[in-house]
Order: C-alpha cells, then sequence, then structure tokens
C-alpha cells in the first residue's frame, strides 16, 4: 500500500537510483581495488629480491621460500640496468596461463580484467609486471595465485555493496521526509479543501485560500481558488434555473388567471357607468399588484446570484431592533405584538445585510400569518451564545403552516404558503444561511404557532486548520 502513494513510490525509485549510482561506481572501485592489491603484491616482491640482493644471494632456502609466502608469489624477476635476473624462484604450480602489465594501463583494460577475475571462479596462475617503486629498476615481475586475489575482491565487494545499501536507505528514507513535508503535505491540503469544499459548494467560505510557499503549488491553490469560486456560481445559477424553468408554467398559467380577470374588470370600467366600478376598482388594482409582485419575484430569482458573505461582528440587538421596527410600520393598525429577548452585549459574527434580509423573511412571514387569521398575535425573536456559535430564534402565535408547505418549505414556487406567495423568500433565505456556513431549520409547526432557528457558528472554515464554520439558519416560513 505504501508504494501506491507518491511518497512511498519516491522512496522506492530513490534507493533504486542511488544503488544504480553505487554500482557504477563499484566496477571502478573494485577494479582499483585489483589493482592496487597487485602492485602490493609486487612491493613486497620487491622488498624480498633487494633483501636478497643485500647479501650477494647468500641467503637460506627456507628464508627464500618465506619471504616469496609474505609477498604471496612464487619468483620474482627484476631487471635492473637492462639485465632481467630471477632472483627468487619456487615451484609453480600450474602453468602460467595470462600475463598482466599493469605499467600505464588504461582504465577500460584495468575495468575488463578486474570483471573477467571476479567471473572466473577457478584459482590460475597468472604473471604480473610492475614498475619498481623508487625506481629501484626498470620493472618487476611476479608470479601468482589468483584464488587469493579474487577472494579478497569479493569480500571487498560485499563490504562496499553493504555500505551503499546503508547509504541509500539513509539518502532514501531523509528524501522520503523531505519530500512529505515539502509536497506530499501540501497536496494533500489541497486535496482536503477539495473535498471539504465537495461536501457543500454553495458555501462560500469553503473556497480554498492559497497558503503554499511553494510557486508551483501556489499557482495550483489559485487555480483551484478561481475555480471553485465560478463553480460555485455557475451551480447556484444553475440550481436557480432549473428551479425557475420547472416553475414557469404554473407561473405562466397563474399570471395568466390574474391578467385575465383584471382585464375583465378593466373592460367593465371602460364600457359602464355602473355604481359597482368603485367596488371593482380594488379588485382590479389587487389582481395587477399580485401579478407585478409574482413577475418580479420570478424574474429576481431567476438572474440573481447572492455575493459571498462579508463577516463582521455587530451587536445583534440593534439589527433585530431595525428589523422590528420596519415590521411594526407594515402592521399598521394591526393587532400584532412583538416580544424580543435579546442580550444588548451579544456580538454575532455574520454578513450584517444578508442577516437583515433573512430575519426580515423570518418575520414578515410570522406578521402576515397572524394578519390573516384576524386574531391577535405574538411575533417573539431571541437570541444567545451556546458553545458552538450563536442562535436567533423567530416564533409566532399563528395558525401554523400547511402540510404541503412544511414538506417543500425550501423549494422555489413550492414553499409558499399565503395565497398569492411564491415561496421564494424561505429558498433564497436559505440560501443566504448556506452562504455562511450554516442551515435554516424549522423547530416546529402546529396550531399554536411556528418557530424558527438560526443557529451560527463560532469558527471559520479552513480546510485542513479548524473546523468547518456553520451558520444554521432559522427556515422561513
Amino acid at each position: 500500500m505504501l508504494f501506491n502513494t507518491l511518497s512511498g513510490r519516491f522512496l522506492l525509485l530513490t534507493a533504486a537510483f542511488v544503488m544504480l549510482a553505487e554500482i557504477l561506481i563499484f566496477v571502478p572501485s573494485v577494479a582499483r581495488f585489483r589493482e592496487d592489491y597487485i602492485m602490493s603484491r609486487l612491493e613486497r616482491a620487491q622488498i624480498a629480491s633487494l633483501a636478497l640482493l643485500a647479501t650477494d644471494g647468500m641467503i637460506d632456502q627456507n628464508l627464500e621460500q618465506e619471504l616469496l609466502a609474505n609477498a604471496e608469489v612464487f619468483n620474482v624477476v627484476l631487471r635492473r640496468d637492462e639485465v632481467r635476473q630471477l632472483v627468487l624462484s619456487s615451484p609453480i604450480p600450474a602453468p602460467i596461463e595470462q600475463s598482466f602489465d599493469l605499467r600505464d594501463a588504461p582504465a577500460w583494460e584495468l575495468i575488463r580484467d578486474a570483471v573477467a577475475c571476479l567471473a572466473d571462479p577457478q584459482n590460475r596462475v597468472i604473471r604480473v609486471i610492475g614498475a619498481p617503486v623508487r625506481q629501484a629498476g626498470l620493472l618487476i615481475e611476479a608470479t601468482m595465485d589468483t584464488g587469493p586475489l579474487r577472494s579478497a575482491m569479493i569480500d571487498y565487494g560485499l563490504r562496499i555493496l553493504g555500505l551503499s545499501a546503508l547509504i541509500s536507505a539513509v539518502t532514501a528514507a531523509l528524501l522520503f521526509l523531505a519530500v512529505r513535508r515539502l509536497l506530499v503535505t501540501p497536496i494533500r491540503r489541497v486535496v482536503n479543501h477539495m473535498s471539504v469544499y465537495a461536501e457543500a459548494p454553495e458555501d462560500a467560505r469553503r473556497v480554498i485560500e492559497p497558503q503554499s510557499k511553494v510557486v508551483e503549488l501556489r499557482e495550483a491553490e489559485e487555480a483551484l481558488q478561481s475555480m471553485q469560486h465560478q463553480l460555485t456560481g455557475a451551480l447556484r445559477q444553475k440550481d436557480r434555473l432549473a428551479q425557475l424553468g420547472g416553475a414557469v408554467a404554473k407561473v405562466s398559467h397563474d399570471l395568466r388567471n390574474i391578467l385575465t380577470s383584471a382585464q375583465l374588470f378593466a373592460d367593465r370600467m371602460e364600457t359602464s357607468d355602473d355604481p359597482m366600478v368603485k367596488r371593482a376598482a380594488p379588485k382590479l388594482v389587487n389582481s395587477i399588484s399580485r401579478a407585478v409582485g409574482l413577475c418580479e419575484s420570478t424574474l429576481a430569482f431567476g438572474k440573481a446570484e447572492e455575493p459571498a458573505p462579508t463577516l463582521t461582528r455587530f451587536m445583534v440587538s440593534t439589527l433585530i431592533r431595525d428589523v422590528v421596527e420596519s415590521e411594526k410600520l407594515a402592521a399598521g393598525e394591526n393587532d400584532v405584538e412583538f416580544v424580543t429577548d435579546v442580550p444588548q452585549t451579544l456580538a454575532v459574527r455574520a454578513d450584517h445585510e444578508q442577516l437583515y434580509r433573512v430575519l426580515t423573511n423570518l418575520v414578515r412571514n410570522a406578521r402576515q400569518a397572524i394578519e390573516a387569521t384576524r386574531a391577535p398575535g405574538t411575533i417573539e425573536i431571541s437570541a444567545g451564545e451556546e458553545e458552538e456559535g450563536w442562535w436567533l430564534r423567530v416564533g409566532d402565535t399563528g395558525p401554523g403552516l400547511p402540510e404541503r408547505a412544511r414538506e417543500h418549505l425550501f423549494q422555489p414556487f413550492q414553499g409558499g404558503f399565503r395565497k398569492g406567495g411564491t415561496g421564494l423568500g424561505l429558498a433564497i433565505s436559505a440560501e443566504l444561511i448556506r452562504g455562511h456556513g450554516g442551515r435554516l431549520e424549522l423547530l416546529r409547526s402546529d396550531a399554536e404557532g411556528t418557530e424558527f432557528v438560526i443557529h451560527l457558528p463560532r469558527d471559520l472554515v479552513l480546510g485542513l486548520a479548524a473546523p468547518a464554520t456553520r451558520i444554521v439558519a432559522a427556515t422561513e416560513a
């Protein structure tokens, strides 16, 4: 499973490439070791021959054999003053199969001979020729076994391979950690942002905020941010257009009926002096008003795109007071009582204008529901603070929502419950609250009244650093 990840594959490739580099170094290194091994034997043979020459050849045979054994050669030939002299000798166990001249041998030749020695498991007798040290002659020549040479080369190669494996493992581990920190973690952050955004594309605060210091990754984050902004707008527009398309037939039918009635009244007003004209005039005005209101709401919903919320901290009591004062004026002489229970010091984080629109929709729906009963009623607005954020509650003592309205509460053109209503108010309000990262919720609706609640989150939505900010908004009637 590890090697199916980017960092795992990078670890594997790093180890492989380091090992390949070590192998490319290993072959010349073994060739150099072979050359040094042979030269050390020639140096020992030279020292042994000089010891013999210093005694004018008067040396015990046992001592001669000991010198040859120490040099690990069978015989020594030294050329001095153009004279080739066999200085030390002993029986050679087998014929000499090959000669190697190490004087000015090219690198490729040394590598070739080293590889051939490693590949040949047979113990063979070879002749090696080299230049004496400190110019003690023209050349020195010795015969030796390849068995000890090959064993020494294998031992050296195993040590080099072990060291190479250790270097490869350490290098790969360091690069693995570096890649995880510099590349994998930022990429994973982008992926997490995409997952968080996919959960609620309409939530504008789930759009990624570029943070990477790596130029390429930051460009990717900026491109993703631009795409998410465009996608959020496109999804909203597409959803609205789809809903608008489904409602066009209903709107056209209702609008035709309304305008037909208005036309009949208008025709009667033009052709008759009947006193009933005075009573027909208000009906005509109401019919035309309903038609105009329906058209305006439909067109506004079809083309509008709500901007992302601008979050600020403000006292919610001031906002609620403005909403109540506006609705009191609209209520006029109707017996509707407004009750507020909001702490004066309670501050929330939200878009002031959008929250005002949501509360206005909720309070207006409550007022109109009470007025439709022609009986006194009360609208209560309260707010408070909880561990996860803030809540705002709007309740009324109206007749409650019909079953059909509750089933399609936030669907445009279907959630309306007043005669002539379109249901767009709640749909738009719910969208505004989702844009804050929250939800609009109906707590109850029965014969004793209706109650909505808005929950505003305390934390902001950060794809990786913090939990998602949610604003739970009360549903509109």
